[in-house]
């Protein structure tokens, strides 16, 4: 199915009335989003790990911070109790937070740190989330996925990649590509087939002159070298995509889709496979001990 793609995101419609969650709000095309749908008038809740720079933002849109860091599920847990608090309704969640990182890390939850940043902990969010956005008609939930989910290869057995060879690049694909089959099935576990009406969309950005790869060296020195500018975005145009998803009148044409930007993407073609969707959720459910 085709989208209309927009001819600018300049001109919002006005959100007033419309809580909208960001994560990875701190800088980057998060802290774009954010302030981009603030001034169309949503209420915006900015998530960040970097306390300082997530202060700015949340000052930025009339907000106090919310600070976790996604590499320990208990400050999930806790974001998401604040979250609740704060309000009682969630038009839009934007799972925006992630990364890549150098060499082979285990997180104090014991996974693999790429896996956890990436797909685990927006997956624990979600769903910890989920009452609010059940109870919010035409909520969504807008997933930032890559490009590079081409590179990856899911094996449910190994999703900590404990028995394969661990490459830093080959670890963020298998996560990008867990972002696309997480917003498959929860359309098909949440949606208005099961009376809920949640829909949910991963999209490529392109490629963002951002600190996207800060944790690499890998990345990170391809993101400092002088040629940057000329295979990279800025932080703006990057964040469109997510803008645009957040504030169209109708999510449901975009429902479970991959778009590079704003058009259908050609994802990896395991993202096709239902069983795989449904196998890694009932995974990632018993990864962080909730009901599938």
């Amino acid at each position: 199915m085709s989208l209309p793609v927009p001819a600018s995101t300049s001109d919002l419609p006005d959100l007033t009335g419309r809580t909208v969650v960001v994560t990875g709000a701190s800088a980057g095309i998060g802290a774009a989003a954010a302030r981009r749908l603030h001034a169309a008038g949503a209420r915006v809740l900015p998530v960040g790990r970097d306390p300082e720079k997530t202060r700015r933002v949340a000052k930025d849109v009339g907000e106090e911070p919310l600070v976790a860091d996604f590499s320990e599920l208990a400050q999930v847990r806790r974001l998401a109790e604040q979250i609740t608090e704060r309000t009682d309704r969630i038009d839009v969640l934007a799972n925006n937070a992630g990364g890549t990182f150098s060499g082979r890390t285990d997180t104090v939850d014991g996974h693999e740190l790429t896996f956890q940043v990436n797909h685990l902990a927006p997956f624990l969010l979600t769903n910890l989330l989920r009452e609010r956005l059940v109870a919010t008609q035409g909520s969504r939930v807008v997933v930032t996925s890559s490009a590079a989910n081409a590179l990856g290869r899911i094996d449910l057995d190994d999703l900590d990649l404990n028995r394969r060879t661990f490459f830093s690049f080959a670890a963020y694909g298998n996560a990008k590509l867990c972002n696309i089959l997480f917003v498959r099935e929860l359309g098909r576990r949440w949606g208005q087939a099961q009376g809920e009406g949640v829909t949910a969309t991963a999209f490529h950005p392109g490629t963002v002159a951002s600190e996207f790869g800060r944790d690499s060296s890998l990345v990170g020195l391809l993101y400092r070298t002088p040629l940057k500018s000329l295979f990279t975005i800025d932080t703006e145009a990057g964040a469109a995509p997510l803008v645009w998803l957040a504030a169209r009148p109708d999510p449901r044409d975009a429902d479970g889709q991959y778009l590079d930007r704003f058009s259908p993407g050609k994802p990896n073609r395991a993202a096709d496979d239902p069983f795989l969707a449904a196998g890694l959720w009932d995974r990632s459910a018993a990864m962080v001990g909730i009901a599938a």
